[in-house]
């Protein structure tokens, strides 16, 4: 049973990557807040400029 325990404990813990001198440490956090995937960040901000490009066009200053 402890066999077990440490195998799935080794399997969780990760080893950290390779880097050029050991100076490279990457660990993936959960971090607050809200998560936004990109391609929606992309398809927002390309609907942003049609819209001001078309409120440009129609409501010229």
């Amino acid at each position: 049973m402890e066999h077990l325990a440490r195998m799935s404990k080794r399997r969780k813990e990760a080893p950290l990557p390779a880097s050029a001198a050991g100076l490279l440490r990457f660990f993936e956090e959960e971090s607050k807040g809200i998560k936004i995937r990109p391609e929606v960040v992309i398809i927002v901000g390309a609907m942003l400029i049609v819209i001001v490009t078309i409120a440009r066009i129609f409501f010229p200053l």
